[in-house]
């Protein structure tokens, strides 16, 4: 069993239209959910298949930090599926700081943010102090080295650039996993 902690206005995302978004974590994950509105604590507890359960907490987490439940739903299609979290706070000196720094991520009418999902495949949402990545191995440290450029004062154009690379590198090697079956 474990506990994750949601945020207030999060809680509703993961109960769900008469609770329908919470049933289906629990069909799908094979878990059972306990949520306390008030506090926002879920308990959740593994009640089929361990490993599909083992990605019920980051399922939980992801709704919590900002992603549909379609996007966080997604960790089930693959093993090799994976949630990741960067503490946008943690390079930043203050309030003002964070807010530029959660600015560069985001991005012009958050373009920065779109373009880091169109060029990798990844799902990327930022909320509060956090920047969150589902996709694969590959994906999510493509994303992940492209904000920690951000975060460093990297220009948008480098960081661009830079996805645009592995974009093609995620390309290539799909390629030679995925095979052609003409």
């Amino acid at each position: 069993m474990q506990h994750v902690k949601v945020p207030d206005d999060r809680i509703g995302v993961l109960i769900g239209r008469g609770g329908e978004t919470m049933r289906e974590i629990e069909e799908q994950a094979e878990v059972r959910l306990d949520i306390d509105s008030e506090s926002g604590n879920v308990r959740i507890e593994k009640v089929g298949d361990p490993v599909l359960g083992l990605k019920g907490p980051d399922i939980v987490k992801a709704i919590g930090r900002g992603f549909s439940p379609e996007d966080a739903l997604t960790l089930l299609e693959d093993d090799m599926m994976m949630f990741e979290l960067i503490d946008i706070e943690a390079a930043s000196r203050n309030k003002n700081d964070l807010r530029r720094q959660k600015g560069r991520l985001i991005g012009e009418s958050g373009r920065t943010r779109e373009l880091m999902e169109e060029l990798t495949g990844a799902s990327v949402a930022i909320y509060g102090s956090t920047l969150g990545i589902i996709g694969g191995p590959r994906q999510v440290e493509a994303v992940r080295e492209a904000a920690e450029m951000l975060l460093e004062g990297a220009p948008h154009g480098t960081v661009y650039s830079f996805l645009e690379e592995k974009r093609n590198e995620l390309k290539h090697k799909g390629m030679e996993y995925h095979p052609y079956q003409g």
